[in-house]
């Protein structure tokens, strides 16, 4: 309790050191604590406040601001600081408006993040992953992806504007606070799309801006809520990108399609505006019928020609070309190109037309055909060989094949084969030509005639002459003379005598005789034996000059045939 001093009285040194002492107990209470004061000048930037006790602080003006921004205050004005010592240096109090800003800011956020009541803020500066708010005093953290629903480019227009925050988390004791502006909007955002949604409804037709276009469609603002127009949905004809159509800022009719009541998303279309020109396709376009149309489109596996807008149909890359197979469709039509096509198949279920490209030019083997009648002799390359023959490239760009089996009579067709190589010209003889089936029959042996012709003339124990054109271990071959016949005489069939049965004992070009013991003309083979004309001679000898049963002997019976028939020779001669 404070002495109780007169105008005349001299208070002594323990009287004025109590006095002391009890003034400066009060003042303890202030230090550390939220102090009203009074607004008593104002010197350039700071403000001279009077907290009481005849002491006087100076705080920046910038401190009663938000954001760093000067604060609006004048003389006479009460506020409250924060007392942090009583005296400095220069006898003055310490006050911090910042502080006592800070200390009501956390106790009314704490408060309010409880409820969970949004905050007002201001954002004033930009750091590291994000931006700096200022709540009234307590600083929070706003992380880069709270700032909006989506990316924000440009953060300037949003610098220093107070707006509302949602804390997302508190900590006093480090001073921590991080808040969200993104789950605000979010929250007004559903708000704002319950209530457009529920005012729409599918099929409604409604007018909207074209609010921003991807490679996929264009979003519409509806206002207050975006739709999405798909690609697809632009037009009934083909659309590569929507900028072909759209572009941001232009007001388009549009139809709902579909609503999400769950997602509250909106579909949206244009061409359900428009007549759907698949409808009586199938009278427009009947199959058989040629129309002209320009290729919007080429992929590996054919061609898209557009027959009027809307309407697209597909060349399949086997209906493209007569000849050129295996080619990309690419290097036979160009985008942008009017072409010829046939109607080949109508499906207006599934909205594709197939269309035909070759069939507008002539047939190509009907074409060789007209020219090239079955029996024709044709010339030309072998373009490619085959473990089943020879492909001959022929006039109209058309190839025909030569079967193994039509490339020699008498040798296995693997192994003449062998002779060709690719490059090389032969000529050939037409067997067939089917159109339907793109495919032309070819003969190499055909050219030298049918050996079983020559087949006809002989017949089981003719007795014939024979060239040796080669001697083998097992046997000979032979040519039979006047003939292309060949054939082979095996070892056990080169003589009646065991002895004398060796292929070694011919040469090359020797001329021998033998008999016929074989003719197959469905095989077109004929088998020969020198050993069956030798018992064949021996049997008519016997029969001619006797047997050994009456008293002449082999020998005298074969010397008698043999003079008999070097005498007939002799006159011959």
């Amino acid at each position: 309790m404070a002495t109780e001093i007169s105008k005349d009285y001299t208070p002594s040194r323990d009287e004025f050191a109590a006095m002391l002492s009890e003034s400066l107990a009060k003042d303890d209470v202030f230090e550390g604590n939220v102090v009203k004061g009074k607004v008593v000048g104002i010197e350039k930037d700071l403000a001279v406040i009077d907290v009481g006790l005849k002491m006087e602080g100076r705080v920046a003006l910038k401190e009663f601001g938000l954001g760093g921004q000067p604060g609006n205050i004048k003389v006479g004005d009460t506020v409250e600081v924060y007392l942090e010592r009583i005296e400095n240096a220069l006898g003055e109090a310490v006050l911090s408006r910042d502080k006592a800003r800070r200390e009501e800011s956390w106790t009314r956020l704490e408060k309010l993040s409880e409820k969970g009541e949004k905050v007002t803020g201001v954002i004033f500066n930009k750091v590291k992953g994000g931006f700096t708010v200022d709540l009234d005093g307590a600083v929070a953290f706003l992380p880069g992806s709270q700032v909006d629903i989506r990316p924000v480019r440009d953060i300037g227009p949003l610098m220093h504007q107070p707006m509302q925050f949602q804390i997302l988390k508190m900590d006093r004791r480090r001073g921590n606070i991080v808040v969200s502006r993104r789950s605000v909007l979010e929250e007004t955002r559903a708000e704002q799309r319950a209530d457009i949604v529920a005012r729409l409804a599918e099929g409604q037709i409604i007018d909207g801006l074209v609010k921003n276009i991807t490679d996929y469609g264009a979003f519409i603002d509806l206002g207050g809520i975006d739709g999405l127009l798909h690609v697809t949905d632009m037009a009934w004809r083909r659309v590569n990108h929507p900028s072909e159509i759209l572009n941001v800022g232009d007001t388009v009719k549009v139809q709902i399609i579909r609503i999400n009541p769950e997602t509250q998303r909106i579909s949206l279309g244009m061409k359900q505006l428009q007549s759907d020109p698949w409808s009586a396709i199938e009278a427009k376009y009947p199959i058989g019928a040629r129309f002209s149309g320009t290729v919007t489109n080429i992929a590996d596996y054919g061609a898209f020609v557009e027959l009027e807008p809307g309407v697209e149909g597909l060349i399949h890359v086997s209906e493209m070309s007569w000849t050129k197979k295996n080619v990309h469709p690419g290097k036979i039509v160009s985008t942008s190109q009017q072409v010829e096509v046939q109607i080949l198949e109508v499906d207006p279920a599934k909205r594709r037309i197939s269309l035909g490209l070759k069939q507008t030019q002539d047939n190509p083997w009907d074409a060789f055909l007209a020219q090239h009648p079955k029996g024709t002799v044709v010339e030309g390359p072998i373009r490619n060989i085959t473990e089943f023959g020879l492909f001959i490239g022929l006039d109209g760009g058309v190839d025909g094949m030569v079967h193994l089996s039509d490339l020699d009579w008498q040798k296995a067709g693997d192994e003449v084969i062998k002779d060709y190589k690719k490059g090389d010209t032969v000529k050939a003889i037409v067997l067939d030509v089917d159109s339907s089936k793109e495919r032309i029959s070819l003969g190499i042996k055909q050219l030298g005639g049918d050996p079983a012709d020559a087949l006809g003339k002989y017949k089981k124990g003719d007795q014939v002459t024979c060239e040796v054109i080669q001697v083998q271990e097992n046997g000979i071959e032979v040519r039979i003379a006047d003939s292309d016949l060949t054939t082979f005489v095996k070892r056990s069939d080169l003589s009646r005598d065991r002895s004398e049965q060796r292929s070694e004992r011919f040469t090359v070009g020797q001329k021998v005789d033998a008999a016929v013991i074989s003719v197959d003309k469905a095989a077109r083979r004929i088998s020969v034996s020198i050993k069956a004309l030798e018992i064949a001679e021996e049997k008519q000898a016997v029969a001619q000059y006797g047997s050994s049963d009456s008293g002449a002997s082999l020998g005298d019976i074969f010397k008698a045939a043999i003079k008999k028939r070097d005498a007939a020779e002799d006159d011959e001669s």
